[in-house]
């Protein structure tokens, strides 16, 4: 008796804090504080899950937290910024494995499904459709954006019918088991064919979209899991699965929007595919290159700089840098903001996190709808790594695969300093007009240098 509610206050304090640190993770001055608010509520929710009375060896278990502990710590700990994407997509991949492994063994416990209720039996199907598809989809999201694989979006004729029908062949296999549980055929079936709508799904892909599909995943291994508290009875698996799908489904929608597009489009619509980037583009058109010198004589006399960070920022690990150029400008009397598009970089939140590892001040962080009306009146806005987010293409040319997402003004400021390494192309695979535009001058060269080179030139300024 004393155990069970011990358990049971456990699960109910760990629910309490996953939605405190759920709350927390709202605001990017409470976020770190809403980390460790839920890290206390999973503490919790292992620690009631030990006391299981049905645990009768603890010999594995304690295994698998040892085998989790060492893997955890320096995945916490030493993976760079850059990796950042690809280690949630990572996340992902095994919190969805073992929903998926805990739905098969309790299939294979209850007789191969010959002793499974049809209600236990829709919980199953469900957390291993969920759970199957989203192993194999964050894994394809993973080789992407470690560029095991093609960022850009992989396409063949038929695809999208191949994907319904994948689609409708394993609802229906769902329908029979729920129906009669007792066929271990189907089960094996419905497992095969949610590892295959994964890889089917995420493969059309392209990068500018996988902030969407990151969260999208989340949603999904969040739904397996609670369907997995169903399955065994688990309250607070059923509480922090409902509140992670939710909220990565929310999330997503919060996202899709922001990108002026909808689920739809961008599970299917191969966003950036390299065939539409060839269509239009800004090839042969005369850039302004501007020297470091130059560029930090601006900056040092500028009254108002708009930063525009991007992807570019965290693969040259430059946050301390601007951080310190900024600091710079506003000892000149200048002001700085930091203008942050909502799918800026490979994960939600990417930017937010990579400015606050440099300990830029929260208040200066501001969302697309906040500064873009700032840009006009704008002396100096500085792009550090940002492509397809500042891309005006999206306001004019309806040919363009991102025509009509909304985007950062950064054309509309008085002027532009755009850092990048080449006149490469973003994530869509397509030209910016910003980069030739007559107001626009180009620093190139490695941002984390450049930056350091403008930090020794505006001290001399």
């Amino acid at each position: 008796m004393i155990r069970t509610l011990v358990i049971q206050g456990s699960y109910l304090a760990a629910s309490v804090f996953f939605i405190l640190g759920l709350r927390s993770l709202t605001r990017p001055d409470s976020a770190r504080r809403g980390m460790q608010q839920a890290a206390v509520g999973m503490l919790l929710a292992v620690v009631g899950t030990l006391l299981h009375h049905e645990i009768v060896e603890y010999r594995w278990i304690l295994v698998g937290l040892g085998v989790g502990a060492v893997a955890g710590y320096p995945m916490g700990m030493w993976v760079p910024m850059t990796a950042m994407p690809q280690r949630i997509a990572a996340s992902h991949l095994f919190g969805a494995l073992a929903a998926t492994l805990v739905g098969v063994a309790e299939f294979a416990k209850l007789g191969f499904g010959a002793q499974v209720p049809r209600p236990l039996m829709a919980a199953l199907g469900f957390e291993v459709l969920f759970g199957a598809l989203t192993v194999t989809g964050s894994f394809l999201a993973f080789a992407k954006l470690q560029e095991l694989l093609p960022g850009a979006p992989i396409t063949f004729r038929g695809q999208n019918a191949l994907n319904a029908l994948l689609f409708a062949a394993a609802l229906g296999i769902f329908g029979w088991l729920v129906h009669d549980p007792g066929s271990p055929r189907a089960f094996a079936l419905l497992v095969a064919l949610a590892l295959a709508i994964g890889l089917s799904v995420v493969l059309p892909i392209g990068g500018a979209d996988m902030p969407v599909v990151i969260s999208l995943l989340n949603s999904y291994a969040g739904l397996a899991s609670a369907a997995t508290g169903f399955a065994i009875g688990n309250d607070v698996l059923i509480i922090a699965g409902a509140l992670d799908g939710a909220s990565g489904f929310i999330l997503s929608v919060i996202m899709s929007r922001a990108m002026n597009r909808s689920f739809r489009n961008v599970l299917f619509g191969a966003f950036g595919s390299p065939q539409a980037a060839a269509a239009r583009g800004a090839a042969g058109l005369a850039v302004r290159a501007i020297t470091a010198e130059d560029a930090a004589v601006r900056l040092a006399w500028a009254r108002s700089v708009i930063v525009v960070p991007g992807y570019g920022l965290a693969v040259a690990q430059a946050q301390h840098q601007i951080k310190e150029l900024a600091d710079l400008i506003e000892r000149n009397g200048g002001e700085v903001r930091y203008a942050i598009h909502p799918v800026a970089g490979r994960m939600p939140g990417h930017m937010n996190v990579l400015l606050a590892e440099a300990d830029v001040p929260y208040e200066k962080l501001k969302e697309m709808e906040e500064v873009n009306p700032a840009f006009p009146a704008c002396d100096v806005a500085l792009v550090v790594g940002a492509n397809d987010v500042v891309n005006p293409a999206a306001r004019s040319d309806p040919a363009s695969p991102i025509y009509g997402m909304p985007i950062l003004d950064v054309d509309r400021a008085k002027s532009a300093i755009v850092l990048k390494r080449s006149m490469g192309p973003g994530f869509a695979g397509i030209e910016n007009p910003l980069f030739t535009a007559e107001r626009t001058s180009m620093l190139f060269g490695d941002a984390r240098e450049s930056l350091r080179r403008l930090v020794e030139l505006v001290k001399q300024a």
